[in-house]
């Protein structure tokens, strides 16, 4: 007597590391960013918190001030741009954050952009100390 095909899926089921763990593929996925998302800065978590808590009242201004740390040497993902050209993309970011709040659309942008800050500014900060990253 032959296992069904509903057997098979029992049995995959039931083993939690599936049939194609045994195979050894790793598989790495990376997230592309646009330049916009690319140029926000890794700012200290303290500057990220309080850029978040300014973009949750006032859409834009939080991302506005995170413009001023890329002149203060702030990293970005984007290094082969020039410091000025991450600068005005953090600004335009901010204008279309504070033109766009008037639909709601800019204020939850804002939010967004706020918590990617403190992600990057938590990120950083295991890379700094070494620590082992799980998200």
């Amino acid at each position: 007597m032959e296992p069904s095909h509903k057997d098979a899926e029992t049995a995959a089921a039931a083993d939690p590391r599936g049939a194609a763990s045994s195979s050894g593929v790793v598989v790495q996925v990376r997230e592309k960013k646009g330049p916009l998302r690319a140029a926000i800065p890794y700012m200290p978590f303290p500057v990220a918190v309080l850029c978040l808590f300014l973009n949750t009242f006032v859409p834009g201004l939080g991302t506005f001030v995170s413009a001023f740390t890329v002149l203060c040497g702030a990293r970005t993902d984007l290094p082969d741009r020039h410091v000025c050209c991450v600068f005005w993309l953090n600004i335009a970011a901010a204008l279309i954050q504070i033109l766009t709040a008037i639909v709601m659309v800019g204020w939850i942008m804002s939010i967004f952009w706020g918590m990617d800050m403190v992600i990057l500014a938590i990120s950083q900060g295991y890379k700094e100390q070494g620590i082992p990253q799980q998200l």
